[in-house]
């Protein structure tokens, strides 16, 4: 995750314990790309200050499990611009809420992206969850 979602997440997730879900989230690896970031609370974070793309690579070509990026900013974009993106999912909710600058937006400038839909979600709250991934990678078997 990026240095902007880090203290929400944190801050959330360390308030809860003692469910599965939630200790197995407090247990994952997790990875910051701050360049502000120096002493993270949060059990497992391990900040990432230079070189992102490079470190993100590396730690793509480690075997385990997927990489699961939260929260849509600028390290969503540099993930997309170094073809490091495999798979993106919006979530829409059914809600409008406060101001936005232009750091906040989807749609800002960057590079052009096709994106393929190779999944929707409906879920009971009315909030959907479109799952694409960029066209141009081979698809998964």
């Amino acid at each position: 995750m990026g240095g902007a979602t880090y203290p929400a997440m944190a801050s959330a997730w360390m308030a809860r314990s003692g469910d599965p879900y939630s200790d197995r989230i407090n247990a994952m690896t997790k990875y910051v790309v701050s360049s502000t970031l120096r002493d993270p609370e949060w059990t497992n974070t391990t900040v990432i200050r230079d070189n992102a793309m490079d470190e993100i690579r590396r730690l793509k070509n480690e075997p385990g499990q997927d990489i699961v990026q939260y929260g849509f900013g600028s390290v969503s974009y540099a993930l997309l611009d170094a073809g490091l993106l495999d798979e993106l999912r919006l979530w829409i909710h059914p809600l409008f809420v406060g101001r936005a600058t232009t750091d906040d937006l989807l749609f800002r400038p960057s590079a052009t992206a096709g994106m393929e839909l190779t999944d929707t979600l409906t879920l009971n709250t009315g909030t959907v969850i479109l799952t694409y991934r960029p066209a141009n990678l081979p698809t998964r078997s």
